[in-house]
Parts: C-alpha cells; sequence; structure tokens
C-alpha cells in the first residue's frame, strides 16, 4: 500500500495547504504594502492556527493508520520517528 492511500485525509490536507500558501501571500503583501502591524499580526496567528490544523489532521491520520499497522508488526520505528515529530511539531 502507497503511503498517501494510508491517509484517508490526503486531498483535504492539500487542499487547506494550498489555502494556507494563499493566505501566507496575501500577509507578505499586506507587508509590502505597508499595511497596520496589528493587521499583519492576526493574519499571521490565522496562518499559524491553520498550519496546526492542518499538522493535527496529518498525525490523527498517521495514528489511525501508520501507527496502528507497526504495532500490528511489532515496528518500533515509526513510534520513534512519530515521538520526534511531535518534539519538534510542538516547539
Amino acid at each position: 500500500m502507497d503511503h498517501i492511500d494510508k491517509h484517508p485525509h490526503n486531498r483535504q490536507v492539500i487542499n487547506r495547504m494550498a489555502r494556507i500558501i494563499g493566505h501566507a501571500q496575501a500577509v507578505k503583501k499586506m507587508i509590502e504594502e505597508g499595511k497596520e502591524c496589528d493587521e499583519v499580526l492576526i493574519q499571521i496567528s490565522a496562518v499559524r492556527s491553520a498550519l496546526n490544523n492542518v499538522g493535527k489532521i496529518i498525525l490523527e491520520d498517521h495514528i489511525n493508520h501508520c501507527i496502528i499497522e507497526a504495532i500490528e508488526n511489532d515496528d518500533r520505528e515509526p513510534l520513534i520517528k512519530l515521538n520526534n515529530a511531535i518534539d519538534k511539531f510542538v516547539k
């Protein structure tokens, strides 16, 4: 099974990432146009929140599919990788 096939929300994540990229580009344009700092900060916060939400979806899919499969196959490597990824994600 392909890695992408294990993640049922893959299309949703891709669509959300496209929107986040568009939003981040809009924030860049706001900065270039000299918009008020408070407006820019609010939009940066919205982008960060959207990224965190995408991360949660990816994490849930990973746990519900890859990690369960790894446990069933007595493969600890994906658990080690997940712990490392979580450490970096929550920083």
